[in-house]
């Protein structure tokens, strides 16, 4: 991949000097020459924990690969600090390179090369001995169901093929930061879990993954902390279940079997809601986000008795983060107040 140059700095930033911290980040800007929040990055703040997983969600446009090509010297930032490993992305570039991975959008794979070939070529560059290059290739060959194909050029493997194997590259050497942009887009199930397994494996190991997605699933599943990113802002900040409670503790999910009950639903249910109530017209389902689970339950199905409303399912369930990401960064999310969550406010 194609690194920045390194050169002098004359705004002094500092050096790293607390190890439990991996990626450092104060007031981070990077502005592309529109107006202020149209594009780049206004200022964000991130601290990220030695050895664990860091996710970076937002819309297209929010700003979150600018935020990982600076992060791994390849743009640089207009103000700002940041530390990566310890070192300084503004005034030591190569230092940072030395102890970073980095996954692309895009596969960073030789055509001409055999799988195999790719595989053994990162290990000797990185100073392998063939033996033990010869050996970590076969390991994640397997690793990521390529054995078979290992033998054959990489200019006749399918997309998904070509992002498992841009990803093992990235683990010949176990970076002690790793940047993954997107690591599962256009692969299968079966894929997504290798590359899932594979992350948790180097996190267990020591590893510390920046992890920007599209699925929130992924984010569910992988990160211990999420920053969701918004015209170049962060609009909150904290654990999966942390971010699901922005907007209610729990939800109750009501569906009913006639379009003409919708309406009398939505009323009922506005008298339990701890905020904006739901209504799906196609699957005919009013969801209602709710403060306390049991009392909520107890007096909703009380007044649909009451009201000769018989349900077809009642389900109590926790928010999603796609009712997260949607409400923090849909229409006003830019002008809302910073959410950020803190080990007091976890609800249980």
């Amino acid at each position: 991949m194609r690194h920045a140059q390194d050169s002098p700095s004359t705004e002094f930033v500092g050096t790293g000097t607390d190890p439990a911290i991996a990626i450092d980040v104060r007031g981070l800007r990077k502005n592309y020459g529109g107006p202020p929040g149209s594009a780049g990055l206004n200022g964000i703040d991130l601290q990220i924990p030695t050895g664990t997983v860091h996710g970076l969600l937002g819309p297209n446009g929010a700003g979150k690969t600018t935020a990982v090509r600076i992060l791994t010297t390849l743009l640089r930032m207009d103000s700002g600090s940041a530390l990566v490993a310890g070192h300084d992305v503004r005034r030591s570039g190569r230092q940072v390179r030395r102890h970073i991975g980095l996954v692309g959008q895009a596969a960073a794979v030789d055509d001409v090369l055999t799988g195999r070939q790719n595989l053994l070529l990162v290990g000797r560059l990185n100073h392998l001995s063939g033996a033990a290059a010869a050996h970590r290739a076969g390991e994640l060959l397997e690793r990521f169901s390529l054995t078979e194909a290992g033998a054959r050029k990489v200019s006749t493997y399918s997309g998904g093929m070509r992002r498992r194997l841009d990803l093992a590259a990235a683990l010949v050497v176990a970076p002690q930061v790793l940047f993954v942009d997107e690591p599962t887009t256009g692969l299968d199930p079966q894929g997504r879990r290798a590359v899932w397994s594979a992350i948790r494996d180097l996190v267990a190991a020591g590893t510390t993954v920046l992890l920007t997605t599209q699925y929130l699933e992924e984010a569910d599943q992988l990160a211990d902390r999420i920053s969701v990113l918004h015209s170049g802002v962060i609009v909150a900040d904290g654990t999966p279940d942390q971010l699901k409670a922005i907007i209610g503790g729990d939800w109750l999910d009501v569906s009913v079997a006639n379009p003409s009950e919708l309406a009398a639903l939505r009323g009922l249910a506005t008298g339990f809601a701890a905020g904006e109530v739901q209504v799906d017209e196609n699957t005919l389902q009013v969801s209602i986000p709710v403060s306390d689970r049991t009392r909520a339950l107890v007096g909703l199905s009380a007044a649909l008795a009451e009201a000769a409303l018989e349900p077809l399912d009642l389900t109590v369930r926790r928010p999603t983060l796609d009712e997260v990401f949607l409400q923090l960064t849909g229409d006003g999310a830019a002008v809302r107040r910073p959410a950020t969550m803190t080990e007091p406010e976890v609800q249980a």
